[in-house]
């Protein structure tokens, strides 16, 4: 049975859901019950990663450091992880991170720009922490091109990369041309995280761990933004049946994702209108609340903005675009 590494971004991804407002209670509640059902990492953090909390995405309930403080003593076996994108997580945030124990670090960047992750990998590399490159909205480039982009974050320093379906874009098969295609240009592990836009989260994981991807990620309840993310305890089982080896005790990872509805979340992620256009059109799922609100205050269709942003291939960071096309699309409705 070849080993899966599941990679739990409940606290982190979760965050997006619920505007950034985990609080202590919440963290240590889900922290607990998934370090207790053996799961190997737990991701914590605001949802666009460290130093993030700002008025444009959101300010968070806790500080990183609050987060990390809260958590960390809850962990038994389980790895501490957090996310960063350069630009709003610096070296100080960086330090403040390892500092309060965080063992595992993901540096982010668009798709092809792997080289913007260079300083924060080499920093991670100095330091002896483990950094990990993930391309965010991989859909937007070839399997060609991002085999070379995380050979790139490889050579910076990275002991694993991978892709982020951050809009819940892709078929199995487009996994699988990826997937592929990155364990063939590099000697590290070959992550995947999925997004269910479009309801094939756990098959396109699947489809990602049959190609040669030895760390996947879920949450639990698929507690995430938009559509939400994979579901951690129904790809646990799903890839232990397709002949993978977890090591996740089953009845207690169910027990940790009943945790998470009941304390964490608000409402359960599902494949609705909103959501199921933003991957078709390929935006990042956590433009949904954003594009809705748009929509209702220019008098517009909120599809017609997932549509035009597709288009325009906007990325996370660029949500002042959301508000422009609404009003672009009311000018001309109204012309």
């Amino acid at each position: 049975m070849k080993p899966i590494l599941l990679h739990d971004a409940t606290l982190r991804d979760g965050n997006h859901a619920v505007r950034h407002q985990l609080d202590r209670h919440q963290l240590v509640a889900y922290a607990t019950a998934a370090d207790r059902a053996g799961v190997p990492v737990i991701e914590v953090g605001h949802g666009n990663g460290l130093g993030a909390s700002s008025l444009q995405v959101g300010l968070s309930r806790l500080t990183d450091s609050e987060m990390f403080e809260a958590v960390r003593p809850c962990l038994t076996t389980a790895r501490l992880a957090t996310f960063v994108l350069p630009g709003w997580g610096t070296r100080r945030d960086l330090d403040g991170a390892i500092e309060r124990g965080v063992e595992v670090v993901r540096v982010g960047t668009h798709c092809t720009e792997a080289d913007l992750t260079q300083r924060h990998l080499g920093a991670l590399a100095d330091l002896g922490i483990e950094g990990q490159g993930c391309l965010l909205m991989s859909h937007m480039a070839t399997p060609e091109q991002l085999a070379e982009q995380c050979a790139a974050m490889v050579g910076y320093g990275a002991k694993a990369v991978g892709i982020f379906d951050s809009s819940g874009y892709y078929l199995p098969q487009d996994v699988t041309d990826r997937v592929r295609a990155i364990v063939a240009a590099v000697s590290v592990p070959v992550l995947f995280h999925g997004h269910n836009n479009l309801g094939l989260a756990v098959a396109n994981s699947l489809a990602a761990a049959h190609a040669g991807a030895t760390i996947i990620d879920g949450c639990a309840r698929g507690f995430g933004a938009g559509a939400g993310n994979t579901q951690l305890e129904v790809v646990a089982p799903v890839l232990e049946r397709a002949g993978f080896e977890i090591g996740i005790d089953l009845y207690d990872l169910l027990d940790a994702a009943d945790v998470a509805e009941r304390d964490l979340v608000e409402t359960i992620p599902s494949t609705g209108t909103a959501s199921i256009v933003g991957g078709l059109a390929g935006v990042f799922s956590g433009f949904r609340r954003k594009v809705e609100a748009a929509a209702s205050d220019h008098g517009v269709d909120a599809r017609d903005i997932f549509f035009e942003l597709g288009r325009r291939q906007a990325v996370a960071g660029q949500e002042d675009l959301i508000v422009e096309v609404a009003m672009n699309l009311a000018r001309k409705t109204r012309t």
